[in-house]
């Protein structure tokens, strides 16, 4: 198998895996009985996001995951965006090495940030990118394990790595 990576843009190049793309949900547990129990997909773990008011279920396919998402209050913009849009795609999330300074490098060539520094997410430190510089797409990036960010907002972090879905049908 050929390896092209050296060949790829460096814009390209930096990027790390598929995290996960996520899937915006009515309902958590009747999601889990297609994803879980249907397709067979091992549920990682469930967490609650107070600050985002949403809850999360993280499910592994191949090296990345499907991330469920439900929004808990009509106000969110999760909630208002299941309403206009029903259920379906929401985002997709890259992994990063380092969060600040890629999000510095973005700045820097102009995309539109929703998030300037990185932020507590439901697996890690994350900001977002605006559907506008994504062609659309509303991007998530999350730092891997041990990354520079990890110190300063691991303390924030909702997710458990490797907790399984307690108090999931």
């Amino acid at each position: 198998m050929d390896d092209t990576t050296g060949t790829l843009p460096p814009d390209i190049a930096r990027l790390g895996r598929v995290h996960h793309v996520a899937v915006v949900v009515r309902s958590l547990d009747g999601a889990l009985r297609l994803y879980r129990d249907t397709l067979g997909m091992p549920l990682e773990h469930v967490v609650e996001v107070p600050e985002d008011r949403v809850r999360i279920a993280f499910l592994t396919v191949g090296e990345s995951r499907i991330e469920l998402v439900e929004p808990t209050d009509d106000t969110t913009g999760v909630a208002r965006f299941l309403e206009s849009r029903g259920e379906g795609f929401h985002h997709v999330c890259f992994e990063v090495t380092d969060l600040a300074l890629e999000l510095d490098r973005l700045a820097d060539l102009g995309i539109e940030l929703i998030d300037r520094v990185p932020r507590a997410g439901a697996d890690g430190p994350v900001a977002f990118l605006h559907p506008r510089s994504g062609n659309g797409v509303l991007i998530e990036l999350v730092e891997a394990p041990g990354g520079p960010a990890w110190a300063t907002v691991g303390s924030l972090l909702h997710g458990v790595t490797g907790r399984t879905g307690e108090g999931v049908a």
